[in-house]
């Protein structure tokens, strides 16, 4: 295959993971509308791991989606239990209700695919 060939199938590649990442930075409940107050707490979120950037960016998890386990919590994303980094759950109140995840995806070179990063965690509100 020439040159250009490959250049023009790593592009698309390319242009299909970013699509990927934006659909899932959108997956936020659209149903629970957001106040300006809490807009303004949603930005200033960080955890250990660096800022959660805002609302739109995180996911809202099902109860059944995520649990807290010998100390620590876990999330079900992309088909599998994976473990939140201890520096990942934010520690302040939830202003929201529903427990979010933000993440990342990250070429994973052992097994060649994406692979969910945990960047921030905010349980539920318990009530």
């Amino acid at each position: 295959m020439s040159a250009p060939r490959w250049i023009g199938l790593i592009l698309i590649a390319v242009a299909v993971c970013l699509l990927f990442l934006w659909t899932v930075a959108f997956a936020h409940d659209k149903n629970h509308p957001i106040t300006p107050q809490q807009k303004s707490w949603f930005d200033s979120l960080k955890s250990g791991k660096g800022p959660c950037c805002a609302d739109a960016d995180g996911s809202v998890l099902q109860d059944n989606d995520w649990e807290s386990k010998d100390g620590h919590y876990r999330v079900f994303i992309d088909g599998q239990w994976m473990d939140v980094p201890d520096d990942a759950v934010l520690k302040q109140p939830n202003m929201y209700g529903p427990t979010m995840v933000w993440g990342y995806k990250v070429w994973n070179s052992v097994n060649g695919g994406m692979r969910f990063e945990v960047r921030c965690f905010l349980p539920g509100m318990m009530t």
